[in-house]
């Protein structure tokens, strides 16, 4: 008996594990509204942050737009990765209306250099007025990598915010530490049971429950593994995550091995975690 309970529990979990891993979730789609702006800063960061978010919008069909602020031309290959950048867009299904890199002298593709946040906001307001964009994705102030021209993005975008209309939403993607950023599978997996624990719990409970006993597992909750509160969560299955694949691959010039291993292993490539950032309303004079 002890032995048909295991294999049962075991059974059943696996087969919500599959189910974790191939059924995207978001909150995204409730979330972010109207006409919505990815504002990046090189080509290949689209599907290497921020590919589990466009899906799930695009699957819903919010009209989604893309600004790239440089060509990435750190190496002499502008022409070539804006023209990559144009294929990846394909894949992940943003139309050529809808896409715009930008090259830029004072936005040039730098590994020490932040860029300005007025330029950045001149250069921004005037693809936000004539979209109508209600709003705009972009990094947070860690960069997720920690690069100076992802880390300049949040600034430029609060920036024209602050100064021409603080009614637009801006959102920022979660950077994690190091050792989350690379949980690979692991990471869509937690991610959904976290948000299913909401809905089924009480129908979970008593299979969990036996597959602790059967293995004598000690029956305390292990620590919580929610998300932070007020975060926008967008969780690809595996069907958009080789969508996010096949994106990267357009990126041909930028396929060393180091990359091979991150779209592998990134969280990112599955979960992308969103805080809203506050614009405070000026007062009145």
């Amino acid at each position: 008996m002890p032995t048909s309970k295991r294999i049962s529990s075991i059974a059943f979990l696996l087969v919500i594990l599959l189910a974790l891993l191939f059924m995207p979730r978001d909150q995204a789609t409730h979330a972010f509204t109207g006409n919505v702006l990815l504002l990046t800063a090189h080509p290949d960061d689209e599907c290497m942050f921020f590919a589990p978010t466009l899906r799930a919008l695009l699957s819903a069909g919010t009209p989604v737009y893309s600004l790239c602020l440089s060509t990435g031309d750190v190496d002499g290959l502008g022409p070539i990765r804006a023209a990559e950048l144009g294929r990846s867009l394909d894949v992940l299904g943003i139309p050529p209306t809808r896409r715009w890199v930008v090259d830029h002298l004072e936005l040039q593709d730098n590994f020490t250099a932040r860029w300005d946040s007025d330029t950045i906001a001149d250069v921004l307001r005037p693809y936000i007025v004539e979209n109508d964009i209600s709003t705009i994705l972009t990094f947070d102030a860690g960069g997720v990598s920690g690069h100076p021209n992802h880390r300049s993005l949040p600034d430029g975008a609060a920036r024209l915010l602050d100064l021409h209309d603080s009614s637009i939403k801006l959102y920022t993607l979660v950077t994690w530490p190091v050792i989350a950023k690379y949980t690979g599978l692991l990471a869509p997996i937690l991610a959904k049971s976290s948000l299913a624990q909401v809905d089924i719990y009480p129908f979970l409970d008593a299979h969990v429950t036996n597959l602790r006993r059967a293995f004598q597992l000690v029956t305390t909750p292990a620590s919580s593994s929610e998300q932070p509160v007020g975060l926008v969560l967008a969780i690809s299955g595996v069907a958009d995550y080789l969508t996010a694949l096949n994106a990267m691959r357009a990126h041909e010039s930028q396929l060393v091995w180091f990359r091979w291993l991150y779209v592998l292993f990134s969280r990112y490539m599955w979960v992308n975690e969103w805080s809203e950032l506050s614009i405070p309303v000026p007062s009145a004079s």
